[in-house]
């Protein structure tokens, strides 16, 4: 026995590691990083030894181990975030959101209902890895008007695209390779809606979990929504009519400009002359200075909806109509003048901010006082609000200023909507060539990711900021895991003992017991490799029982979509997680019932399904 033991030791040692590592994601006492990088190196450690082999007592090779850093699924994954990054960069889910959450404030229940249905739907014919990047804004929309914590809808939507998973044959890729077991040892093949009955019951008992326990499970993690878009704060700030700028040649329209939307004119500059309101026959001439009252997002929305006029307030000169190669990613952020500050009496002109701070000074705001000036001539003081523009690297020099606060949560990139049509054609353009069959999700996802770097949605910096190293190396840290215990006979061995066990109380005895094993599995090993291990093992059972082989078959199915337990059991899980602002444990408080209530309801609905 000692000597089976000791032959054995790779396998062991690949049980324990695995066991190690969910203890150390779920205690959440290090980083997720940490940990990945850690049980990456104990495997390459492990099967760098003398005698560490797989059970063909072939080598396990670092090569082997590292394969998951270039499994297609991982790249998919960051191609999926460079289109989502895009996405977000160019307001391009705006529309769409603006039109949901309006109708949220009329029927709210309805939308919310409308919005999960909507992915559900699409969710059953499609990848539902890019449908959940497309509604991660609208989600977040929601949520905010909802006044409630992302972390209230995020997991839920993960959940209800994977629910829908269940139900057709092209659901998940998963669904096909478990169809292709059955067509090669028994000779079925598995209709396109031979599981749609049973995966619409389950998933009706999925959804109901999560509606009724959603509020009660999921923690209420504030995202400062509220902070980093300031809602009624107004600042000054003006804009010179130059050559080729949408301003030149307007007239007001019953005292207002409707190209400055959301904005109130204070005053226009003439050279000398301050044309104050109200504005009849006034014609904004070359040179005017337009002096304005408002919000941040109304003069980001401007800002972000005209290119030109970026490049103007970075360079200075005339406005264009695109932005050059070497103007960089600009933000916004909000910085106060701190009590006894340098810059206390006087004007921003005297200061000369863009050459101490590599920024520039977009608004003024003042409490509680109208200030009707060229920006430039207004003498700061103590507690004015400043809104700057700038790039990032501007910034970190601020952080141990004397003269101002940096208000660093304010901090955030300027969307280039102006190319939202580009990056909302890339994104449907992607879904299609997947959905219907044309390619692969994986050369979908990396030619949309290209061509919004083509088309200038995003910057090479900003697509590269996309790249989450967490979720590269939790993934990769996975899939090593179920390399090492597929390889060492780790995975067949836990089938082969469930199994044995459930073998004398009958078949619906060993479904259940399969079912429960592959559910368990999926949220350790990916569900593709939990579902290609146990199809021939399920089947194997189902012979031994003598029971039929589609039950047995549609329960690997079901089980290895129960990815719920874990935020590396499947990549929409991944996706949630930074918005949701979920931790590990998050998952396995909220999704372990849920795969529980599967199991339960699928071995309740067995008998009566499949008539054993």
């Amino acid at each position: 026995m000692t000597g089976e033991l000791m032959s054995n030791w790779p396998m062991w040692a690949s049980l324990l590691t695995v066991t190690v590592t969910i203890i150390f994601y779920v205690l959440d006492r290090w980083s997720m990083e940490a940990v990945s990088l850690g049980v990456i190196v104990a495997f390459l450690v492990i099967f760098s030894l003398p005698g560490a082999v797989g059970v063909d007592n072939e080598p396990i090779t670092s090569v082997d181990l590292l394969a998951g850093f270039g499994n297609p699924a991982l790249i998919t994954i960051m191609a999926l975030l460079v289109v989502g990054q895009g996405l977000f960069q160019t307001g391009a889910i705006e529309g769409p959101t603006k039109a949901l959450v309006g109708l949220y404030g009329k029927r709210p229940v309805i939308t919310l209902l409308s919005t999960f249905f909507a992915v559900f739907a699409i969710s059953a014919f499609t990848n539902n890895t890019p449908v959940v990047v497309m509604f991660l804004p609208v989600m977040s929309a929601i949520a905010m008007r909802m006044k409630t914590s992302t972390s209230r809808l995020m997991m839920p939507l993960s959940f209800v695209s994977i629910l829908a998973g269940m139900t057709t044959l092209i659901g998940t890729s998963t669904n096909l390779l478990a169809a292709d077991a059955l067509r090669r040892i028994d000779g079925i093949r598995l209709d396109f809606f031979e599981q749609t009955s049973m995966g619409l019951m389950l998933a009706a008992v999925g959804l109901a979990y999560i509606a009724l326990t959603a509020r009660i499970l999921l923690p209420d993690r504030g995202n400062f929504t509220d902070e980093i878009v300031p809602s009624g704060k107004q600042f000054v700030a003006q804009f010179e009519v130059t050559p080729g700028h949408f301003l030149l040649g307007k007239k007001p329209i019953a005292g207002m400009f409707p190209d400055l939307k959301d904005m109130t004119v204070r005053m226009i500059q003439r050279g000398e002359r301050a044309i104050l309101p109200p504005f009849e026959d006034v014609e904004l001439m070359n040179g005017d200075l337009v002096i304005v009252a408002a919000t941040r997002k109304a003069l980001t929305d401007l800002l972000a909806s005209r290119p030109g006029m970026l490049q103007q307030l970075w360079n200075g000169g005339a406005a264009t109509e695109s932005v050059d190669e070497d103007v960089p990613a600009l933000s916004l952020v909000e910085a106060v003048i701190a009590p006894g500050s340098r810059m206390a009496g006087r004007t921003v002109e005297l200061i000369g901010f863009r050459r101490l701070t590599s920024a520039v000074v977009l608004g003024i705001q003042r409490r509680s006082r109208m200030i009707r000036a060229k920006l430039g001539q207004i003498r700061l003081e103590a507690g004015d609000t400043l809104l700057l523009c700038g790039p990032t690297e501007a910034f970190q020099g601020l952080r141990n200023s004397r003269d101002l606060i940096l208000l660093e949560w304010s901090q955030s990139e300027i969307p280039m909507t102006a190319y939202g049509y580009a990056a909302r054609i890339i994104a449907v353009g992607m879904v299609l060539l997947a959905a219907l069959g044309i390619t692969t999700i994986l050369i979908a996802s990396v030619l949309a990711a290209m061509a919004m770097l083509l088309f200038r949605c995003l910057n090479v910096r900003q697509a590269s900021r996309a790249l989450d190293l967490r979720i590269f190396l939790v993934i990769g840290a996975a899939l090593t895991m179920g390399t090492a215990l597929e390889q060492t006979g780790a995975a067949t061995l836990i089938a082969g003992l469930v199994v044995d066990a459930a073998s004398p109380y009958g078949p619906l005895a060993v479904l259940s017991a399969v079912f429960l094993c592959v559910a368990i599995l999926t949220n350790i090993l990916s569900n593709a490799a939990a579902a290609v291990l146990f199809a021939p093992i399920a089947l194997e059972a189902a012979h031994a029982t003598d029971a039929a082989p589609l039950p047995f078959i549609l329960a690997v199915i079901y089980a290895s979509n129960c990815s719920f337990a874990s935020p590396v059991a499947y990549q929409t899980n991944m996706l949630v997680m930074a918005p949701g602002h979920y931790k590990f444990s998050d998952f396995v408080k909220f999704g372990g019932p849920l795969m529980l209530v599967i199991w339960a309801a699928f071995t309740f609905l067995a008998p009566w399904r499949f008539d054993l």
